[in-house]
């Protein structure tokens, strides 16, 4: 049985390569960039009108001949002489004879003319050229979240495609003979099947949507096709159950037939002492706990984040933050815990019902306080680490 920190460090030091592509814009949202983009053109490329005005050739009077008219759009060039001025809309081409806009409230047009209450300082509300980015400058470095802004960003500049790191496919196999879905009768001595659609929740809100389910027989020969099929059709293999001593646990022994290296098998932790990481040529498998408390905990501290590596994330997995307790807590205990808690103002508050197969108290929790083992007293506003879910 090894330590978290050694689970970690024996996770980061296996990991396969990671694997491009290039996507459109639209396929590349929540991807993070394989490249460093520079801008192929000017962002504004001409000088833009910032607001709803007047575009003013300067000069020493208040009152100003009127030439028309531009819209946002408007390919046709303007020259304007001093004294004159044209309408001009938010995001139309200020005419290069011109030095400012005034917007609309302050100004009156009667007959033809424009007057103004007091001189205009040039440059007023205009964007010049390259304001926000000018040609060959850094847009997007390698390893930028492809967020919405940047996805918008991108396409301003007129950019379709990118090359980003691909998202992991998830394959998730539930084991089990005492489960039944939900909806259909509960008979004596079996469960409803919670696992399977929780990973999968958890997979989609952090939004890995190539997910694949596989319902396993605690059968051998079932077990073991079933993981050679989600082996062969996805990058990262979730495991649910069936990984125990027990007579009809088959997972460990299908695995081993499968050819799929341990890289450890029980962590000193509570709860998910027996998770289980291993690989395969290129592809990572974890066994998880198949108590639900412990299986998403395990997600949270293990799964996730090697799925955000693989996706282009800098490696890190211990992301824990130090936050201050509300209270007072005992801690006995012989392996370190992850106890669920509310966080609220950097502040910790560690919930009742810990027990790794109850979810009632994982619904409401919006962290895990890591607590190392040992006997020792936790008081009010000391710091403990927390990891954000």
């Amino acid at each position: 049985m090894i330590s978290v920190q050694d689970a970690f460090s024996i996770l980061e030091n296996n990991l396969p390569e990671l694997q491009e592509a290039e996507y459109t814009l639209a396929q590349a949202r929540k991807h993070i960039l394989a490249e460093t983009i520079f801008s192929p053109i000017n962002m504004p490329p001409f000088r833009q009108s910032a607001m709803d005005g007047y575009a003013l050739c300067l000069f020493e009077g208040l009152e100003y001949e009127m030439m028309g008219e531009i819209k946002a759009g408007d390919s046709h060039q303007v020259e304007l002489l001093p004294g004159q001025a044209v309408k001009i809309f938010t995001g139309a081409a200020v005419p290069d004879t011109t030095q400012a806009v005034i917007q609309i409230e302050l100004v009156s047009e009667k007959d033809g003319r424009l007057y103004l209450e007091e001189q205009v300082n040039p440059e007023t509300n205009v964007r010049p050229i390259g304001e926000q980015i000018s040609v060959g400058e850094l847009a997007l470095e390698n390893g930028t979240l492809l967020n919405a802004a940047a996805i918008g960003f991108l396409a301003g500049l007129g950019i379709t495609t990118v090359k980003v790191f691909k998202k992991p496919r998830v394959g998730i196999v539930v084991t089990g003979n005492e489960l039944t879905k939900p909806g259909e009768p509960l008979e004596y001595g079996k469960v409803y099947e919670s696992n399977g659609i929780m990973l999968e929740s958890a997979l989609k809100e952090a939004y890995f949507e190539n997910v694949s389910l596989y319902e396993v027989n605690d059968d051998f020969d079932n077990t073991k096709n079933k993981l050679a099929d989600a082996l062969s059709a996805n990058d990262v293999v979730l495991v649910s159950g069936g990984i125990s001593v027990g007579d009809y646990d088959f997972v460990a022994r299908a695995l081993k037939e499968l050819e799929v290296e341990t890289l450890f098998y029980k962590v000193n932790q509570k709860p998910g002492k027996p998770l289980f990481a291993g690989k395969v040529k290129n592809k990572i498998v974890f066994a998880l706990p198949g108590n639900p408390a412990a299986a998403l905990t395990c997600f949270y501290v293990y799964v996730l984040p090697t799925l955000s590596i693989l996706s282009g994330k800098a490696p890190n997995y211990n992301q824990s933050k130090p936050v201050s307790i509300v209270h007072d807590y005992s801690v006995k205990n012989t392996r370190s815990q992850f106890l669920k808690a509310n966080i609220v103002d950097d502040e910790a508050n560690i919930l009742s019902h810990q027990a790794s197969s109850m979810l009632n108290s994982f619904a409401v929790s919006n962290g895990l306080v890591y607590v190392p083992d040992g006997t020792y007293e936790l008081k009010k506003g000391d710091k403990v680490a927390v990891y954000l879910l």
